[in-house]
């Protein structure tokens, strides 16, 4: 960790921060609270539990909290009311944009939907961009190992590419826009149909699951062939319905506003008692370092703007 009140270089922060201390969350924090800087803002660009478990205490030292981190808004539900809480009661803007599609404004949306009196009573969605990202190149040509591993490359997955693979990334998105739509959810609630073989799903480092996903090679083509004589393309779709919840593969036919979803992008329908016919359609690239990063900074600039 770096600590300099007059600001750190960005042309050399990496080797100022190789010269630096030790992170410890504890002295980090106090550290923070002892400068009192006017306007602070935590960042967490991380996917690590332990750091999201410092949110609270930043928040009541009326320090914001900008994340892309998932985990805490799609923790127990208690515990996100709670940080929700602590940011109205300490004035202390608690913004996660990034937690759903990147950069796309989708958290946004839904908070001025239910700001103005809208309410959500419908979400179909493809969330993971990396997924689509997997489904969209999956072919006779290219395997599925192959292509996760291309993946990760293009920055795409999580840096446990299981956590994509298996829905439970997906699960976090949909339960934080349930969550965001004004309902009470935790994610054991939300039914997860995965696509991977249990040995898959077992393995407990990346060289092992990598290794599994070339073992299963024929599970995943018979997948594949299967959307070829159903003349349909294979998208993991996260869906919300009378209070119910769920995410998996699905078969889109061509007529499915889906179907035509290429590369990385994303896309959320949001129905509601205003958009009940034609629903809401926010759709755009949903994965990536740079979408993510413009995202993360919008909301430090919405902070910096409030």
């Amino acid at each position: 960790m770096l600590f300099d009140e007059d600001g750190i270089s960005l042309k050399d922060w990496q080797s100022a921060l190789d010269k630096g201390e030790h992170a410890i969350p504890t002295e980090f924090i106090a550290r923070a609270k002892e400068l009192n800087l006017r306007n602070s803002i935590f960042v967490d660009i991380t996917a690590n539990a332990s750091v999201s478990e410092t949110y609270e205490k930043f928040l009541k030292q009326s320090i914001a909290v900008v994340t892309c981190n998932k985990i805490a808004c799609s923790s127990a539900y208690d515990n996100y009311k709670k940080l929700k809480s602590l940011s109205r009661q300490y004035n202390a803007p608690f913004l996660f944009e990034t937690n759903v599609g990147a950069g796309l404004p989708i958290i946004d949306t839904v908070k001025n939907l239910i700001a103005s009196g809208d309410k959500v009573h419908k979400i179909q969605a493809v969330l993971s961009g990396s997924l689509n990202f997997i489904f969209n190149n999956f072919d006779k040509n290219n395997s599925f190992h192959d292509v996760v591993k291309e993946a990760g490359v293009q920055g795409f997955t999580e840096p446990d590419p299981k956590i994509d693979l298996s829905g439970i990334d997906v699960a976090r998105k949909i339960l934080i826009l349930i969550r965001e739509s004004g309902y009470e959810m935790d994610i054991d609630a939300i039914a997860n149909e995965s696509f991977l073989p249990a040995e898959c799903l077992a393995t407990t480092n990346n060289e092992d699951f990598f290794a599994s996903l070339t073992k299963h090679a024929a599970h995943f083509e018979k997948i594949y062939e299967e959307a070829l004589a159903k003349d349909s393309r294979l998208k993991y779709v996260a869906q919300f319905e009378n209070g119910k919840a769920s995410v998996g593969l699905q078969f889109i036919p061509k007529d499915h506003p889906f179907y035509n979803l290429e590369g990385k992008d994303n896309i959320v329908l949001f129905y509601t008692d205003r958009y009940v016919d034609q629903p809401l359609l926010i759709k755009g690239a949903g994965a990536g370092a740079a979408v993510t990063a413009s995202g993360i900074f919008a909301d430090v600039i919405r902070i910096g703007n409030n």
